[in-house]
């Protein structure tokens, strides 16, 4: 039976090496911004092999989840405000909701199940297989070479992707709005921007609600390729650590993006 000593330290273990493997993290991201100003020159062909690998593989699911997304909360949204005569007001709720919150977090989801537990795996596999002490043998820096362009691409690409999934899940949602509720296009479209431009915006062409939304796409994004990555390139024991490294890969980047996905909502929209 194991005693409330060796209770302690298991626990003590643990906490020793979540605060061991977060420090590893952000210390791999740092590093990375600092060699994207010194190595970027260099690292163009990677660069731009990566941003194929976030953006093309990952976009028929984004386009589908966008679109089915909208018109799911076009359904039961409008469902209630039907009942209180209010169902042009759809597309003032459906404009917020998506650029807000649901487009951003719906497509780092995807990001993270599809690209982010790649990165793991694949990192995971050159650690154990020895590639990644031959590359640092060879006096190749591994942070610029694996872990910087997937980085960049990553912080890239998610914004746009979220910005096609949540144009997509406003399309669906008119459909909804159009087809069960009665909605006419013009109308909808009419409160949608409307609902878009509640407030004077400064930043640009854009309304201001979409601006904050991706803001919050590439802070998402920046945080799945540090994460797979950092946990790949921490895995071991073969075929079984690197099974153990994606599945921590996926998990903590589901946490961290509801955890840090609070923190800048309320600090956007306080």
């Amino acid at each position: 039976m194991a005693t409330l000593k060796d209770t302690l330290e298991a626990r003590g273990r643990d906490l020793r090496e979540s605060v061991t493997n977060a420090g590893f993290t952000v210390s791999l991201l740092l590093q990375s911004l600092r060699l994207f100003f010194v190595d970027l020159r260099h690292r163009r062909r990677f660069i731009l092999d990566q941003l194929a690998v976030c953006g093309i593989s990952p976009l028929p699911v984004v386009c589908v989840v966008g679109l089915f997304t909208g018109m799911l909360l076009a359904l039961q949204i409008g469902m209630e405000l039907s009942r209180l005569g209010q169902s042009e007001a759809i597309s003032n709720m459906i404009g917020l909701i998506l650029f807000r919150e649901m487009g951003p977090f719906m497509t780092a989801m995807i990001l993270t199940a599809s690209v982010g537990s790649a990165m793991a795996a694949e990192l995971g596999t050159m650690r154990v297989s020895e590639e990644i002490d031959a590359l640092e043998c060879m006096s190749i820096n591994t942070t610029s070479f694996l872990v910087m362009p997937r980085i960049v691409a990553m912080t890239i690409m998610t914004p746009l992707l979220t910005f096609i999934g949540c144009i997509l899940g406003c399309v669906g949602g008119g459909l909804v709005a159009n087809t069960q509720l009665s909605v006419s296009p013009a109308v909808y479209a009419r409160n949608l921007l409307a609902s878009l431009q509640a407030e004077p915006n400064q930043l640009g062409p854009l309304p201001e609600e979409i601006y904050t939304g991706l803001i919050k796409a590439a802070i998402f994004g920046a945080l799945i390729a540090t994460i797979s990555c950092a946990t790949g390139l921490k895995a071991s024991g073969g075929a079984i650590g690197v099974g153990r490294a994606v599945r921590s890969a996926v998990v903590r980047c589901f946490l961290m993006l509801i955890i840090i996905g609070y923190y800048i909502s309320w600090i956007f929209f306080r």
